[in-house]
């Protein structure tokens, strides 16, 4: 299997939290972005989980990447704040969050964490591991639904 390009080892380097505007040339972050700090700590850890994906963010991957699904850009392994969500499209504010058995025992934490980030204008829409690996095309669907709201 060969290395993906962002499945790197890690080398110091300047770079910077992402943010959308600034990559467009616009140089203004957006409220939600790390902070230079938090963002050094978070990136490895973002890395490593593009890098390891579970298979149903994999799969779910493969039908998101490259504006497949209705020509919407996808992130993955995105950082927000002090979160890394699964993925996210900055152009419809959504994070779109894969859920596996852990989350049976987080639902708490998993709770905080989807308000904070809907305080920050984003929208979350969750799926199960099972969902997204066996009905792959109705989580598609769900997903689009949650684009055009």
């Amino acid at each position: 299997m060969t290395q993906h390009q962002n499945c790197k080892p890690n080398l110091p380097n300047n770079s910077n939290p992402p943010s959308s505007l600034a990559a467009r040339g616009g140089g203004v972050p957006m409220p939600w972005q790390s902070q230079p700090e938090l963002w050094e700590k978070l990136k490895p850890l973002a890395r490593q989980m593009r890098c390891e994906p579970t298979p149903s963010e994999k799969r779910l991957w493969q039908k998101l990447r490259q504006k497949q699904l209705l020509g919407f850009k996808f992130r993955r392994q995105q950082a927000i704040d002090r979160f890394i969500v699964d993925f996210y499209c900055a152009e419809a504010r959504l994070v779109v969050e894969v859920d596996g058995g852990i989350h049976d025992y987080t639902q708490e934490e998993d709770a905080i964490r989807q308000e904070f980030l809907e305080s920050l204008g984003l929208r979350v829409v969750r799926f199960r591991n099972e969902d997204v690996l066996e009905e792959i095309e109705g989580v598609l669907e769900g997903i689009a639904v949650w684009l055009h709201r």
